[in-house]
């Protein structure tokens, strides 16, 4: 396969693709601040709330190898120009389920968001590598990453500006002192909180469906067949793509369980800014992206900083478990003299899990894409995109087990999911 290694040719994509990759941080990393919301305005125990995550995640499950078969119709910037249209169906579906205050309904809006982010993601990650020369996709996927990371940073701090603001009048406390009626009403009026945001979502992610569609943007390896060459093999029997998508499923449990867990850590640890908790944990996967553009390959090698990267996720998985809830110190001493409200230990290691996780994605996606067609590749991106079923599956496991012994205790569950990335 040919690419052009012109940077002209590429910077008009890798600014087109780079707002898209924003667009799925701001979108995918709410859910942070969306799951503590809604467990008091629904109600909901720790397995219900991860819910929200299940059928977010899930959806790329179910839709990922169908995604495929559509980006061969379309071509990938009408794909996904589609998959922006499927999201801004799901984003208006917000604006009767808040008002109704019915979990399922929210639960279907952000299926049908995760369903449009599987077309948009099915077709940008390839799209990104095919772009450029495959030996410098890992610091094109790196910036996408800055990018979507830097999202997620800003997603919680809007939320809770727009959403969370005076929620002291919704403690469980207060809520569980009123009789079934007044509950009901304060509840709902909690929950129409949500309406607003979403509408104005809507409204950008429409506009942007129509940018892409009539964007100039160069069709990757257009001149490639779109079917299979005679004696070609299925991208789904190569050893690489299926460790690639394994190693995928771990690593974006973790990081899910990372970044969308910590606001209901904190909430029951006592910290006041539960809903921006998300930002921190999206600060320090900017910051490893960063090190990661500085430092490999001139420090370290990418197979070192993915090794480094599994070591560090487990010690930190250890130092959540074994430290206090209660205790500031570590934040004391590494930002104390700043504004930035401290965090309890336990609660600010989990934060750090966004350190050893962001050198994993991008390395995977151009290792388990090496050397295939452009009929394997999209066959292959589909199955890495299965991979982000992790995310549905391992947090919805750490809710059960937050129910069964103590929010705490189950991140245990990070350690053997860093183990097979290190293996990888």
């Amino acid at each position: 396969m040919q690419h052009s290694t012109s940077s002209p040719s590429s910077l008009t994509p890798m600014l087109i693709i780079g707002g898209l990759f924003f667009l799925f941080g701001f979108v995918t990393w709410l859910n942070g601040s969306l799951i503590p919301f809604l467990q008091i305005a629904c109600e909901l125990s720790y397995t219900q709330a991860y819910f929200v995550t299940f059928v977010f995640y899930i959806s790329y499950t179910v839709l990922a190898l169908p995604s495929s078969l559509i980006l061969r119709r379309t071509g990938y910037r009408r794909g996904m120009a589609l998959g922006l249209a499927i999201m801004v169906a799901g984003a208006l579906l917000f604006v009767p389920a808040a008002w109704l205050r019915e979990y399922s309904v929210f639960l279907l809006a952000l299926f049908i968001l995760g369903a449009g982010l599987t077309i948009l993601q099915t077709a940008a990650n390839p799209f990104i590598v095919m772009i450029g020369p495959r030996e410098t996709a890992a610091v094109r996927i790196s910036v996408m990453g800055i990018l979507n990371k830097g999202a997620g940073f800003i997603a919680p701090l809007v939320f809770t500006a727009l959403v969370l603001s005076d929620m002291s009048r919704f403690s469980e406390a207060r809520i569980a002192s009123l009789d079934a009626a007044a509950r009901a009403a304060e509840l709902t009026e909690l929950s129409a909180r949500l309406m607003t945001p979403y509408l104005i979502m809507a409204a950008m992610l429409l506009i942007l469906a129509v940018f892409i569609k009539y964007a100039p943007l160069t069709e990757p390896g257009a001149e490639e067949p779109a079917t299979a060459a005679a004696g070609e093999k299925s991208a789904l029997s190569l050893p690489h793509v299926i460790l690639g998508a394994l190693t995928l499923f771990f690593y974006v449990g973790v990081e899910v369980i990372a970044g969308d867990t910590i606001g209901l850590f904190g909430k029951e640890s006592g910290v006041a800014n539960f809903g921006q908790l998300t930002s921190y944990t999206m600060a320090f996967m900017v910051l490893g992206y960063t090190l990661g553009l500085l430092a490999i390959p001139r420090l370290i090698s990418q197979q070192t900083a993915l090794q480094l990267s599994a070591l560090l996720g487990v010690l930190f998985a250890i130092l959540v478990l074994t430290t206090s809830v209660e205790s500031r110190s570590v934040a004391e001493l590494l930002y104390g003299w700043t504004p930035i409200p401290l965090l309890p230990n336990a609660v600010f290691f989990v934060a750090l899990f966004g350190l050893s996780n962001a050198l994993v994605w991008p390395a995977v996606w151009p290792l388990a894409l090496q050397d295939l067609s452009k009929t394997q590749t999209n066959t292959a991106s589909a199955l890495l995109i299965m991979g982000i079923a992790g995310g549905a599956l391992l947090p919805l496991l750490y809710g059960a087990l937050a129910d069964g012994w103590d929010p705490q205790s189950a991140y245990w569950i990070m350690i053997p999911c860093y183990l097979f990335i290190l293996f990888y």
